[in-house]
């Protein structure tokens, strides 16, 4: 038996207040059903515009498949930690019962996109939103709504201008909404005059990237990187808050009504503030410096025994962590996610003939990818600048994978890695479109089909590697005795390539193609015939 606010039961409520009650909850429902999604193909069919439908969360930049992972991923330890705390959207406890006082509700920040169409086309713009979208989901949000405007140049007061800025503000009180996450970096006059506007928080692409980093590093490295990004965007936008902020204030400040007590080192509180953030920025550059020989030394050492390495390298969730997992069965972290994995990771492979080389993943880029990053992760983005090879993954399933390439070709192009061998993996291939991988293998000459999941075209893709690295290239007819078995055993390490071997009574005879630095060590064994 229901008990409603006044302490009477329903027993004693007289018809009238049942019907009233009747109307309000059936009221609620159809406000309920109004907020609810429409049908796909709704929005197609009427022709809407980009800032007239709701904007899904699940963008087109994470894909619908359902399993994320395979067998070939390992246990996947970390991406279970990782779920094991996890906001989740569409839980509430509102109660249905409006003659009850108390309510109580659990939800995502909910947020509103904005953008700005300036070239291109106008799939560009609904592409770049989407992957907007798909990175506010990943960060732990809900996108209710999208605007796009068509417009030359941002405005410098507000990006939007200030009509377009007034009809989000409607979009925000509509949709209830406490954020609004522009597809630019603004600076921090545009974001403090699109406030004002609004009047709920507005963040920019580039502290949503940096806030998933925040999420997703796990290493100390990673960490330290993800923080020194971070303090260098808040540097420049530092504000203060009324008097809280200025301190200033020396002899008798007459109208202002400090007086004795306020008398000072006349350095107000926002200078602290960044004299703090720059003490703590130097101190994190000095970390990251102390971490970077110990990288340096296990690239030495593979450089000075000549061990090939290939750099695995793409835009954020193409599928580069499940390569790797396939290739080499490293068990790294695979999430249908942007940005899953930060840490740099390097495995041992082996050509079918046996030729060793390392497989290392990096981070994905993004178009737009913020400077800061770059910057931050100058030293683990050297991988792909000291390899020999660069498998360029693509998301082939992806409504624009030549805007992916160059991408992922700009930021390769600012760590100094234009210049070196690149192999174009297209992924996804039981998902894509095959047009759209005939249209790509036009346009990019060496490249190989592949899917992750399925692990078709992986045998082609392995070859193309096993032709791209580099090959011993001295090549020696040789007599080791067999009291001198360390030798035959070095002859078949990952470095050397054996062409013929035969064993013979007093020894063993090879052909061998082995590197140079090994070459002068074995011409004791060269055979004079």
């Amino acid at each position: 038996m229901t008990t409603n606010s006044g302490g009477s039961t329903g027993a004693d409520m007289g018809p009238e207040e049942i019907q009233a009650v009747i109307d309000r909850i059936l009221a609620h429902d159809e406000a309920t059903a109004a907020k609810s999604p429409a049908e796909p193909g709704k929005d197609a069919e009427a022709g809407s515009a980009p800032s007239e439908r709701t904007w899904r969360s699940r963008a087109l930049a994470i894909s619908e498949a359902a399993d994320e992972e395979s067998s070939f991923d390992g246990d996947q330890q970390d991406l279970a930690e990782r779920r094991a705390l996890r906001r989740v959207a569409g839980l509430s406890t509102e109660l249905e019962d409006v003659t009850e006082v108390e309510y109580r509700q659990l939800r995502l920040e909910r947020v509103v996109l904005a953008g700005l169409w300036t070239d291109g086309t106008a799939q560009d713009a609904e592409n770049s939103l989407q992957e907007l979208a798909a990175l506010a989901e990943t960060a732990g949000s809900e996108v209710l709504d999208g605007m796009v405007q068509r417009r030359l140049k941002p405005d410098p007061a507000t990006f939007l201008g200030s009509g377009k800025a007034q009809e989000l503000k409607d979009v925000v009180a509509a949709t209830g909404a406490d954020t609004v996450i522009v597809d630019s970096e603004l600076s921090p006059s545009q974001r403090r005059g699109l406030e004002d506007i609004v009047k709920v928080k507005v963040i920019d692409r580039t502290a949503l990237i940096l806030d998933i980093f925040a999420q997703h590093a796990k290493s100390r490295e990673g960490k330290a990187q993800v923080e020194l990004a971070q303090l260098e965007y808040l540097l420049p936008r530092l504000r203060g808050w009324g008097e809280s902020m200025s301190r200033q204030a020396g002899g008798q400040v007459g109208s202002a009504s400090a007086g004795m007590g306020s008398r000072g080192p006349g350095e107000t509180k926002i200078e602290l503030d960044r004299r703090k953030i720059r003490t703590r920025m130097a101190k994190l550059r000095r970390e990251i410096a102390g971490m970077k020989p110990a990288r340096e030394t296990k690239r030495s050492n593979r450089r000075r025994n000549q061990v090939p390495s290939v750099a695995i390298a793409g835009y954020t969730n193409a599928g580069k962590s499940s390569l790797l997992n396939r290739l080499t069965d490293a068990g790294v972290l695979v999430e249908n996610a942007l940005f899953a994995t930060l840490d740099p990771t390097v495995r041992k492979a082996e050509t079918a003939d046996g030729i060793g080389y390392t497989l290392a993943d990096t981070v994905g880029f993004v178009r737009s990818l913020p400077t800061q990053l770059v910057e931050a992760f100058r030293s683990t983005l050297e991988e792909v600048a000291e390899s020999d090879l660069i498998l360029h993954v693509v998301d082939a399933s992806h409504p624009d994978p030549e805007g992916q390439i160059a991408a992922v070709r700009a930021v390769m192009a600012e760590v100094d890695a234009r210049n070196i061998p690149e192999i174009i993996v297209l992924n996804k291939a039981d998902a894509a479109d095959p047009y759209v991988i005939e249209r790509l293998r036009q346009r990019e000459p060496r490249n190989v089909v592949v899917s992750a999941r399925t692990g078709a075209g992986l045998d082609e893709l392995r070859n193309l590697i096993s032709e791209a690295i580099p090959r011993p290239g001295v090549r020696m007819e040789l007599f080791v005795p067999y009291e001198h078995g360390e030798v035959l055993s070095r002859l078949h390490q990952e470095d050397t390539e054996i062409l013929e071997l035969e064993h013979v009574g007093e020894g063993t005879r090879l052909d061998v193609m082995v590197r140079q630095a090994l070459a002068s060590e074995l011409e004791p064994y060269l055979r004079h015939e």
